[in-house]
């Protein structure tokens, strides 16, 4: 069963990562974490290697339609090691419940901002 739900997830991850540029914390934590019983660390540990393969494909093929920013893709990726293994240490010190609603409060964060952004008029011609 568990192997059926991961494939699952995996491709659920990757249809959502290619159209909405999202996958790993948004939808691979959660569903590793409620449908697998993954702990919190578990399941973005998971989810970290996980999204390597999607953020590749979904790159390679946006890249194709011009929509990659090489330059900002760049600096990002090349900074963020460092962030990453501070947060993977402060992940293992800090207790579960803690990073449960760390997540929760970022997610509800994110979809805030997305939601007031959505409500704005349209700059962008492609709606």
């Amino acid at each position: 069963m568990n192997a059926i739900a991961a494939a699952i997830v995996g491709f659920a991850g990757g249809i959502v990562g290619g159209l909405l540029g999202v996958g790993g914390g948004i939808l691979f934590v959660p569903a590793l974490v409620i449908f697998m019983d993954e702990t919190q660390v578990r399941a973005e540990a998971t989810s970290l290697l996980a999204i390597v393969p999607v953020a590749l494909v979904a790159v390679w093929r946006q890249r194709g339609y011009g929509n990659v920013r090489m330059r900002d893709g760049l600096v990002i990726g090349a900074l963020s090691p460092v962030g990453a293994a501070i947060g993977v240490v402060t992940a293992n010190t800090i207790p579960q419940r803690a990073l449960e609603l760390a997540f929760a409060g970022l997610a509800l964060l994110i979809a805030t901002q997305l939601v007031i952004r959505a409500l704005r008029p349209a700059s962008d011609t492609r709606e």
